[in-house]
């Protein structure tokens, strides 16, 4: 059995599909819920990482041209205000260099966290004085010992 009609609607208003299937049994005494995955948020990663990656090859190019116009322009006029142009479209693309390379380190990180995935860290502590410890120590050694 699918979700109801009254979902439909909502499924339609935000154009998703059911990501969930309710199945009854004949005698209605066990419900079975099946529940499907969501799409991964690696290919959301994935796909975010080649469309910005594709945007900044697209700006070092673009930038890279701008940058030999304004040297011609700068070298036949000898305009001082043309030459500041070209310094700052200089940074510019430098900069987006330097963006490109965060996107590499930015993408390692993920990866590395995603296959890392969680830790845990057990500390034990002990509340008490040394003859308090001792005294925990001899009757763990006594009871292991009976």
């Amino acid at each position: 059995m699918k979700m109801t009609k009254k979902f439909e609607n909502l499924n339609d208003t935000f154009n998703t599909e059911d990501s969930a299937e309710i199945v009854v049994s004949a005698d209605s005494s066990e419900v079975d819920i099946k529940i499907e995955k969501m799409s991964s948020s690696v290919d959301d990663v994935k796909k975010d990482y080649e469309y910005t990656r594709g945007n900044l090859y697209s700006i070092i190019e673009k930038g890279q041209e701008a940058i030999n116009g304004i040297l011609e322009l700068a070298q036949e006029s000898e305009m001082p205000r043309a030459y500041e142009v070209a310094g700052q479209l200089i940074k510019n693309v430098a900069d987006a260099t330097d963006k490109l390379m965060d996107l590499q380190k930015k993408l390692k990180d993920i990866e590395e966290e995603k296959v890392k995935g969680p830790t845990t860290v057990n500390n034990a502590l002990f509340v008490g004085s040394t003859a308090d410890l001792s005294k925990f120590l001899k009757s763990q050694v006594t009871d292991e010992n009976k």
